[in-house]
């Protein structure tokens, strides 16, 4: 019995931690309509998330290497972070969701790349299942041509690239570094957030609105968004040390439920057929990817670990 509350209890963290992914695109945007560009969101909100992380590692952060890995997993966490938030203010929120999904496709690739882990029939397939569902979403019927129609799609495409190199190198860290803890690890994915997020805001001038005017709100937002993603990334973590990874890979689907419900009903956003069947086959190939990976042993860093 004690066994079963663990294992629930561990299954709500980890759907807590998702669906705060889930809903986080609305803040975003509410900070956008107050003058702050997207870049400057991914700064600010990283660098509250940074923050608060620190107070959590302590004197763990003592065990940073110096080293091209940590400075790779600093850059792909930016790169992640910029391009999911610059997606999801500027695009239609489940497209780039969806697209930012694709990300076991790329993560197989990289680790067969940099890992040397084979790639089975059964892994490709499931990569051409998720393609295919992409190439139903970006399908134009002006181009004919499956390739993304706007900024905001390529931005969320490209966040999916960059946060299967975030778990690559995460899983390489933890192996190489086992100092590198989850929480000090959480840290430089936050870190990167916010020196990326600053960086690329020199060149992101889209403000609506002075935000001198909205001071107050805007601090109150950033603090809000920054403890929420810290707290979000230790729940996850919380649960994925007590659930097997293919339960958990099931369980983190669930942001995906909580974008489609909140985009619909914050912002009115419907995907048409085509959408709706490209998105069902990605979704698809997420779960069947899951259920083949039922022996991975269960302190195997997961994918979602590594998300900021």
């Amino acid at each position: 019995m004690s066994r079963r509350r663990s294992d629930l209890g561990a299954m709500l963290a980890i759907m807590a931690g998702a669906g705060v992914w889930g809903v986080i695109w609305y803040p975003l945007r509410m900070l956008a309509g107050l003058g702050v560009s997207g870049a400057l969101a991914a700064g600010w909100t990283g660098l509250a998330a940074c923050v608060f992380m620190a107070c959590f590692a302590g004197r763990e952060l003592r065990w940073i290497p110096r080293h091209g890995l940590i400075l790779a997993l600093i850059l792909a966490a930016g790169l992640t972070n910029i391009g999911f938030t610059w997606g999801v203010i500027h695009g239609e929120v489940m497209r780039v969701c969806l697209l930012f999904y694709l990300s076991p496709v790329w993560t197989a690739l990289f680790a067969h790349l940099m890992l040397r882990e084979r790639l089975t029939p059964a892994g490709a397939c499931l990569g051409a299942l998720s393609l295919c569902g992409a190439g139903l979403m970006l399908w134009s019927p002006q181009s004919g041509l499956p390739f993304p129609a706007s900024a905001a799609d390529w931005a969320g495409l490209v966040a999916g690239m960059g946060y299967a190199m975030n778990n690559v190198l995460t899983l390489k860290i933890s192996q190489t570094w086992p100092t590198v803890t989850p929480k000090v690890r959480t840290f430089l994915v936050f870190l990167g957030s916010a020196g990326f997020g600053f960086a690329v805001s020199r060149f992101d001038h889209v403000l609506s609105v002075p935000v001198a005017f909205h001071l107050g709100p805007v601090l109150g937002l950033v603090l809000a968004m920054g403890v929420s993603l810290a707290l979000g990334n230790l729940l996850v973590q919380h649960g994925l040390v007590r659930v097997a990874a293919n339960r958990a890979a099931l369980v983190m689907l669930f942001e995906i439920v909580v974008t489609a419900l909140s985009s619909w009903l914050l912002a009115g956003e419907v995907p048409g057929p085509r959408e709706a069947i490209g998105g069902a086959c990605i979704v698809l190939s997420a779960v069947l990817a899951s259920c083949l990976h039922r022996e991975n042993p269960p302190d195997r860093p997961s994918a979602k670990a590594a998300m900021v």
